[in-house]
């Protein structure tokens, strides 16, 4: 008989695929995911920061931060890209705008009510 920890869980199995580590259902009938559809993900402070990392030294801004849901995040996003005339998109919980438009993105975020700043250098 073979002793289970509990720390061990199922993550791949031949007849289902991929396993949700969280749930344990199939990734593609996940539930946590359905869950965290409509959780709020930010913290309430508002940042926003230049990065270039791993991205061959072209800069992004990065919004982090932001109450809201995934759909909102995507519509904020959205708007914000047409704002600034570039593009961009939503990662985790995270708005990536393409260009250095710190001082315009916290500018349109103040407007729309949030406690906006810039953070790093």
């Amino acid at each position: 008989m073979e002793k289970h920890d509990s720390n061990s869980r199922l993550v791949y199995t031949s007849a289902a695929g991929r396993m949700c580590p969280v749930c344990g259902y199939p990734k593609d009938g996940c539930r946590c995911s359905r869950k965290e559809a409509g959780k709020v993900r930010g913290d309430g402070r508002v940042r926003v920061e230049r990065q270039t990392k791993g991205r061959k030294g072209k800069g992004v801004c990065l919004i982090t931060g932001l109450p809201l849901n995934d759909e909102e995040l995507k519509e904020l996003a959205r708007e914000l890209k047409q704002s600034c005339g570039t593009g961009g998109t939503v990662k985790d919980g995270i708005i990536e705008i393409q260009g250095d438009h710190r001082d315009a993105l916290v500018d349109e975020l103040r407007k729309r009510g949030y406690e906006a700043r810039k953070s790093g250098g």
